[in-house]
């Protein structure tokens, strides 16, 4: 065996195994959620029906309000969430906060706590006799108890609030590092030529931050495009349809309704589709102009 074909066989032996098992876990099930997409039925009795499924969508009224109570927490919070992540980012890289470690840590914590344990806790906070209501009420903000989960606009509120928490310090991390790594002389210069903290942070920080603030919010826009564990645990996607999303009626349509998987793949390669697109469309307007 000569040199350079034992070297092909080693290399393949390790990476052969990792090959097989991505085909086998990813692209396999993607290939047949794709072929279910064009099928429908009750349960596992699944018959051919071309593209009926991606017609029904058109039409489906539930289907329509999940992908707009969706988009409503994308259009709302992923802006909201990189804006508080960027600032907070800025606050604790200065130099000169003490315990700052101790707010990088406290920020952060949200992103690794149990989905389903502070789903719960965000439920009974925001409960009628909750611990927001019960503040709210003794410092005069309200004069008589919001009913967070039960009132569509307020159900969306406490969502956007619920994920806003969980997901800034995530983000914040990205920033952070990126900020650690850029040489203080610039913004020494900059303070020298008599740059305000605020220019300093529209004209050297957004643009050295640029990649990173790009890659965020695709990643955040995904994972609201695939929001469930929340809105599942704290509304159930009530009141009615309310606050329901789209990952959620996927589940509805397996595990809820009547077992429609045919349908439920279709609604899943309209999550695929839009993320294709949205990406497509971030990376146009926010990447780097001379590609």
């Amino acid at each position: 065996m000569s040199s350079k074909l034992k070297h092909t066989v080693i290399g393949w032996s390790f990476i052969g195994i990792s090959v097989i098992m991505i085909c086998a876990f990813y692209f396999y099930p993607m290939v047949q959620a794709l072929i279910l997409s064009f099928q429908s039925g009750a349960g596992t009795n699944l018959q051919f029906v071309g593209f009926e499924n991606y017609q029904r969508l058109l039409t489906d009224s539930t289907f329509i309000t999940a992908v707009k109570n969706t988009f409503i927490y994308l259009i709302i919070q992923v802006p909201i969430m990189i804006i508080l992540a960027l600032f907070l980012s800025v606050l604790l890289n200065d130099r000169t906060l003490k315990w700052k470690g101790i707010y990088r840590t406290a920020i952060f914590l949200p992103a690794v706590t149990s989905l389903v344990g502070y789903s719960v806790i965000f439920k009974y906070l925001f409960a009628p006799e909750g611990l927001i209501n019960t503040l709210l009420l003794k410092v005069g903000f309200i004069s008589e108890a919001i009913n967070w989960l039960g009132d569509p606009f307020w159900a969306k509120v406490t969502i956007i609030l619920a994920i806003t928490w969980r997901w800034t310090g995530y983000n914040m991390i990205f920033y952070l590092s990126a900020l650690q790594n850029v040489d203080q002389s610039i913004y020494e210069a900059a303070k020298i030529d008599g740059a305000s903290a605020w220019h300093q942070f529209f004209k050297i920080t957004i643009p050295m931050l640029k990649p990173i603030i790009l890659f965020t919010s695709i990643t955040s826009t995904i994972g609201t495009l695939q929001l469930f564990d929340e809105v599942m645990n704290i509304t159930k996607g009530g009141p009615g349809d309310a606050t329901t999303t789209i990952s959620q009626y996927i589940y509805n349509l397996s595990f809820k309704y009547t077992p429609d998987f045919g349908y439920a793949a279709t609604v899943s390669y309209f999550i695929v589709i839009m993320i294709v697109l949205l990406s497509i469309i971030q990376f146009k307007v926010a990447g780097d102009r001379n590609d």
